[in-house]
């Protein structure tokens, strides 16, 4: 498959189109609110079916958008972060199989390795990141995926994808990343070794905080698996919360740069500040990944972590007190 070459400011806004451009075909893509769609017959196996199926036109466009933006092969968009890191996982795994993954994990992603994949028969070994060599001595035959989340959520956390994605070479096993706090814009986990990128889509990608949704990007055979599985256990992308998606990603690199330029400039003014012990982002020198964020990262993210002196009740006092930003997790 050829991939799509255009710049990221033009695969934002361009990518999955789907709409013929003739004369009186509306620009801006329609929201198509339908459960179904006409067919050509018993046999018609055309590309927009059962919205469950997650190929209602809005769904596919955006689906296909993301995957245009990573560098993928294909794309599926799906109800929630948590919808496409759970089927992901599920489509690597039988009962029997096992996990390798980074022990700095979003909590609700550890929690499914720990209790659904555990019921369903799926052993996961959790591992220092810090450490590559760990990696190597967790597989074991029956190994089916390596998971790493880039940067974490919420400590921001980095470390080196290179070597996990030459042993995941090495090995053929598929290696899955989060890439939700980085972005397509300011990270690339498919060109530094990943098979699998998964987003939760409410945050960056869609930008408004007006959806919850996910996406998965990869091979075309993996996405197709993952998409047999949203059929059985239904977490589609309504057609709405699709087109919300698809418009707020039109204004995603620009949101991303200033998200850049903002938490650069603000986490130098927290730094100054007596009241504060440490600030956490990748763009500050005493940050522990610096380096490697440099390395790994085309931006330092829209992400930081203030840490306070006087503790828990310096910081709630210091929460009560803001005027712009809200308390709303």
């Amino acid at each position: 498959m050829t991939l799509d070459a255009r710049s990221p400011e033009t695969l934002a806004i361009h990518a999955g189109d789907l709409s013929p451009r003739t004369e009186g075909a509306p620009v801006v893509p329609a929201i198509v609110q339908s459960a179904t769609y006409f067919g050509g017959g018993p046999d018609d196996k055309g590309e927009v079916q059962y919205a469950r199926y997650g190929t209602n036109p809005n769904q596919l466009r955006v689906g296909r958008k993301v995957a245009a933006l990573e560098g993928a092969e294909d794309g599926l968009a799906l109800a929630s972060g948590m919808a496409a890191i759970s089927l992901t996982l599920l489509a690597l795994t039988r009962a029997g199989d096992h996990i390798v993954s980074s022990s700095h994990l979003y909590g609700a992603t550890r929690t499914f390795m720990e209790q659904e994949l555990a019921r369903r028969g799926v052993d996961v070994t959790f591992v220092d990141p810090d450490h590559p060599r760990s990696w190597r001595g967790a597989i074991r035959p029956s190994t089916r995926g390596l998971y790493l989340e880039l940067p974490t959520n919420p400590t921001l956390r980095l470390f080196d994808l290179r070597p996990v994605g030459h042993l995941a070479r090495e090995k053929g096993i598929p290696l899955v990343v989060d890439a939700t706090f980085g972005t397509p814009v300011n990270f690339r986990p498919l060109e530094l070794g990943a098979d699998i990128v998964v987003h939760s889509a409410t945050k960056y990608l869609g930008g408004h905080s007006d959806l919850i949704g996910g996406v998965v990007c990869g091979p075309q055979a993996l996405v197709a698996e993952v998409r047999g599985l949203l059929h059985l256990y239904g977490p589609s992308l309504d057609p709405h919360a699709a087109w919300l998606l698809d418009r707020g990603m039109r204004t995603l690199v620009v949101r991303m740069e200033r998200h850049n330029e903002n938490a650069t400039e603000l986490a130098e003014w927290f730094a100054g500040r007596e009241e504060v012990e440490r600030v956490i982002h990748p763009s500050r020198s005493d940050h522990p990944d610096h380096e490697l964020a440099r390395e790994l990262l085309l931006g330092p993210g829209g992400m930081l972590g203030v840490i306070l002196r006087g503790g828990a009740a310096a910081a709630d006092r210091f929460v009560q007190e803001l005027r712009v930003a809200a308390l709303a997790p």
